[in-house]
């Protein structure tokens, strides 16, 4: 039962965790004939460490599992990590330039290998601080994106869809980052505002009789022009359709057709073509069989088909073809432009539309099924629901998706060109004779791999036992940002693979942001470490703080006042559990505990106050509220438990007969059994701490979730200890308004109309003698108020005390005032309320009576201020 004077979060943490692991109490059972629980962990990348944003996202997957396996699940909260291609390869390729180590020089297999170390360095970070966060994770079920079993997994999925013409490969404009030269999908790309220009050029009629008007922001491409459009209607343009224009500086010369994609009311209503390096030129050229000319090489530079221009970067190159434009006539004007551009979300490198071989996902088909999905009862359902509406709207606009990167970290395409023929092969495995083939050198986009988690790490494509068992698995814990990136792709991997949805529920939190709400950054320097919080306020205050800072949906604003003000609150169970274990004594157990003799008003209004948390601790734990679970604990522990609980029960514990000191031992430890059990998935090292000194025998972590006991729901208890709290409250807080010590007894009068409650306060008058220190108490149905008394309306009772001498009349009646005019606002907002027919007719019964009830209340209370200040002023 010995517990420090003082809560020390290292100390309380220091080697409980590997307790934990060792003793298996994390382990799922699937041969265990529990109901299964599962969820699996939005895999970290191998990158780098976690940050805060992981641990509040973890925390919230933590307390939902750690939460099941007390309800009596089997639960798996399965661990692993991604292995992030583009992220990964450019860490491991700085590193080995940092080392004087070319990359293109070192050659796949030596790179792959310095790779898997960088991997297995970062993943042993990584479970480092899972275990520091306390994270429940079952480990012999860890796995990665890069494992075998998933590679499997990922060669399965790509030909099985390649077979079924959902994967094919294709020349298409696609987003190109030229400093990582690779492709990037759509949601790889960042937008971001930019000043540049609008080059207003001239393109010469090829007869002499003119020249059109032709408007870009990237004149370099001009490089590439196969063609000048117009809009068919455009009248301007009529007699110009079909002839032909110079494409100046290069000297080639290009049609002038017509298409109605160029807005008429745009610029000039004349458009350039460049089919090999514009999204929307490449479509129109397909439609008039235009040649691609791509002038650029990969690294962004250009190429011979630039003419003179070749060899340099694409923006010197802007400038000195800009210079030549203007040197020979060419350009018209150059207008400022804050314009949108797409940067690379790895490198920042500006993204450049590109002509280029890749493969692709065929969306439509698979969106169409996701969308069906949501309108059966199998749908999935988001939390807050408004993400539904941003998930539809993705799929119903959605682009086919470009799964190739020009990578060597990642899973290597399955497909093989035949060395003399280039014949194409797509297979699980490779050729026979694989000595005549040539792999594809291209590796899948990391969101491929990851979008087949859910069922891939139970070990799909097999029939495994853990397939059968937790999958679909009943919650994903992620943020809003990666609807996009991820859960969308989870959805509809699933259901084409396997025909079941990933997850029943989607639980969606947002960013973590600064105290400036300003979103944490390397560049603002306003990042936070959750380590380096944990070793300062322990992991059970951050987890708290995480978990109950904010609502679903809804971004967090980190605060090390706020993480300080946990570690009060936690200060505080620890010294309440402290005091309540020695006044328990050693030899009373849990098996001890015995509620059935007679109980003091205190015992059952905490028994019933205990049952309400409980049931709402519970309900709103289901429905993922976990600020307002917080809320509840907080007020039940501070207030109920340690403020009134607690020091009532010093009463009978000192001055009680043996049969009501042995009552008081059994609901003190039967309600912080309960406590601790609710607390637990929100501070696991703590509750695990006190918990085992009541009960050496068995880990919390394994312990019952507690239920509502109905037979220790006492309703009268509760209106009777309101009004007794509501009476100390108001002694207490007139003795500080008036200077006067709770040591120094005064005369207090209670006037009680009702004669229930009279005899309620009468057989309980103790507390109030025990927290109010009267030298009279006087308890009646009337009361006679002197013009020196201080009065106190209250629920059900008005508590009078005579204060001569100890107040100044002016300010009493100055409070009575302002007292009268706080009932008068509140009785015209309830009785606005309960004159709006609209509410009396919608709101449910309970809630209107409840109104009801508040304006006969406040109606009491302001005539019984109204006639003290009325003797106050010796009005009659």
């Amino acid at each position: 039962m010995e517990m420090p004077k003082k809560y020390n979060p290292a100390e309380v943490e220091q080697g409980k965790y590997d307790k934990w692991v060792e003793q298996g109490l994390f382990k799922s059972d699937v041969n265990s004939d529990k109901e299964p629980f599962s969820i699996v962990i939005p895999p970290p990348n191998v990158t780098g460490k976690l940050h805060l944003g992981h641990a509040w996202d973890t925390t919230l997957q933590d307390i939902i599992t750690r939460m099941k396996r007390m309800q009596g699940y089997d639960v798996l909260y399965l661990p692993g990590m991604d292995h992030a291609g583009i992220a990964t390869q450019a860490k491991v390729d700085a590193r080995l330039r940092e080392a004087g180590i070319k990359t293109s020089e070192l050659g796949r297999e030596k790179f792959l290998e310095h790779a898997w170390n960088w991997k297995e360095e970062y993943a042993s970070h990584i479970r480092e601080q899972w275990a520091k966060m306390g994270l429940g994770l079952d480990y012999d079920k860890e796995r990665f994106t890069l494992d075998e079993g998933l590679s499997k997994a990922v060669r399965k999925v790509f030909v099985d869809m390649y077979n079924k013409n959902l994967i094919y490969r294709g020349e298409y404009i696609i987003n190109w980052d030229p400093q990582t030269q690779t492709a990037l999908s759509d949601i790889e790309v960042i937008h971001k505002d930019i000043e540049g220009s609008f080059y207003h050029v001239k393109y010469p009629l090829t007869d002499g009789s003119g020249f059109l008007e032709i408007a870009t922001t990237r004149p370099e491409t001009m490089l590439g022009d196969t063609a000048v459009v117009v809009h068919p209607d455009d009248e301007r343009y009529q007699d110009f359709i079909g002839k032909t224009v110079t494409l100046p500086i290069v000297g080639r010369e290009l049609p002038i057709i017509a298409d109605s994609y160029v807005e008429k009311d745009f610029g000039s209503g004349a458009m350039k073509v460049t089919p090999a390096h514009d999204p929307n030129d490449f479509e129109i050229g397909n439609r008039h069989d235009l040649e691609r000319i791509n002038v650029m090489h990969p690294d962004g530079t250009i190429n011979e088909l630039g003419g003179q221009y070749e060899g340099m970067d694409r923006f010197d190159c802007r400038k000195q073809l800009v210079k030549d434009l203007e040197a020979q006539g060419f350009m018209i004007k150059i207008e400022s432009h804050v314009h949108s551009v797409g940067h690379s979300e790895r490198s920042n490198a500006i993204v450049e539309p590109y002509l280029s071989t890749q493969w692709f996902v065929s969306m439509k088909p698979l969106a169409e099924k996701s969308l069906e999905n949501q309108n059966t009862d199998n749908r999935i359902d988001f939390v807050p629901n408004r993400f539904e509406h941003t998930f539809n709207g993705w799929m119903e606009n959605i682009r086919d998706w470009v799964i190739s990167r020009q990578l060597w970290w990642g899973h290597q395409i399955p497909a093989w060109y035949r060395n003399e023929t280039g014949e194409l092969y797509v297979g699980e495995e490779a050729p026979a004779d694989i000595e005549n083939w040539t792999q594809d050198e291209d590796v899948l986009d990391t969101w491929f791999s990851s979008a087949l988690w859910p069922f891939s790490t139970m070990g799909w494509p097999d029939e495994t036992p853990d397939l059968a068992k937790y999958f679909p698995t009943n919650v994903l814990v992620t943020g809003y940002d990666i609807i996009f990136f991820w859960v969308a792709r989870m959805i509809f991997s699933s259901l084409e693979q396997t025909g079941e949805k990933p997850f029943d529920d989607v639980l969606l939190h947002g960013l973590v942001r600064d105290e400036q709400n300003r979103k944490m950054s390397k560049s603002l320097g306003n990042g936070v470490d959750p380590m380096d919080v944990i070793d300062k306020y322990g992991a059970d205050a951050l987890r708290y703080f995480l978990s109950t800072g904010s609502t679903p949906g809804q971004d967090l604003r980190y605060s090390d006042e706020k993480v300080e003000s946990v570690w009060n609150f936690i200060n505080k169970i620890w010294n309440a559990s402290r005091f309540a274990l020695m006044n328990i004594g050693e030899d009373f157990t849990l098996e001890d505990i015995d509620l059935t003799g007679d109980k003091s008003l205190a015992d059952k209004w905490i028994l019933t106050r205990l049952n309400e948390t409980i049931a709402d601790v519970t309900r709103l734990s289901e429905d993922y509220e976990f600020g307002e679970v917080g809320r509840a604990l907080y007020n039940f522990i501070w207030d109920d438990f340690c403020d009134w609980y607690i020091e009532m029960a010093k009463v009978p514990m000192t001055h009680g007969t043996d049969e009501e000191k042995q009552m008081t031992r059994s609901v003190l430890l039967y309600t912080l059994d309960k406590i601790l059990k609710m607390l637990h998935p929100f501070m696991p090292f703590v509750t695990d701490e006190i918990y085992q000194t009541i009960n050496k025998e068995t880990s919390i972590v394994v312990s019952e979730w507690p239920v509502v006991d109905e037979s220790l729901n006492f309703d009268d208890a509760s209106a009777e200890m309101e009004l007794l709290v509501n009476i100390i409250k108001s002694v207490r807080t007139t003795r500080n308004e008036v200077n006067t010590p709770l040591s120094k007894p005064i005369d207090i009068k209670l006037e009680v109309k009702d004669d229930n409650r009279r005899a309620a306060v009468e057989r309980n008058k103790h507390y109030i003698e025990r927290f109010t220190n009267p030298e009279n108490l006087t308890i009646a149905a009337s009361i006679d108020k002197g013009d020196d008394d201080k009065t106190d309306v209250v629920k059900g009772a008005t508590v009078v005390l005579p204060l001569a001498g100890l107040i100044n009349k002016e300010e009493e009646i100055a409070r009575l005032e302002k007292e009268l005019e706080r009932l008068n606002g509140e009785l015209k907002r309830v009785s606005g309320k309960l004159n709006n027919e609209k509410f009396v007719s919608n709101a449910p019964e309970k809630i209107v009576e409840e109104e009801r009830k508040k304006q006969a209340g406040y109606q009491t209370q302001y005539e019984e201020v109204e006639t003290r200040l009325k003797s106050m002023r010796g009005v009659e």
